[in-house]
């Protein structure tokens, strides 16, 4: 019925040229873009798709997408230096957005959609 060996995940995003943008110069992912629709390329994998969903598009309400780091402050200085901006959760992260409480460090941050992402030292 299904073939898990070429399932793939995906969300959606306002604005595929923005997307784009942040995701080739910001992360630095090597990114496709078919019918309108953005594939982002991770590993040996099929890709995330990414595609628009214009005003109708409400962010995701969990994290979308993890980044295994060797060093989250260094990666939160990287992007902090492109301009992104860490998200801060009350009780959970440092002033740098870095939840420091036990478990693999982790920092999140959004995408130009509000989409959340984080970075997870591994």
């Amino acid at each position: 019925m299904v073939d898990a060996a070429t399932a793939f995940s995906g969300f959606s995003l306002r604005d595929v040229p923005e997307a784009r943008a942040f995701s080739e110069g910001v992360l630095g992912l090597p990114v496709s873009e078919d019918h309108g629709m953005l594939v982002l390329h991770l590993g040996s994998g099929p890709g995330v798709l990414v595609h628009p969903e214009g005003t109708a598009h409400e962010p995701a309400s969990s994290t979308v997408l993890t980044f295994p780091v060797p060093d989250v402050d260094a990666a939160v200085d990287e992007l902090s230096a492109k301009g992104v901006t860490m998200l801060q959760y009350d009780g959970v992260t440092d002033e740098r957005g870095v939840n420091r409480h036990g478990g693999p460090l982790i920092a999140w941050f959004t995408d130009p959609s509000g989409n959340v992402l984080r970075v997870l030292e591994d």
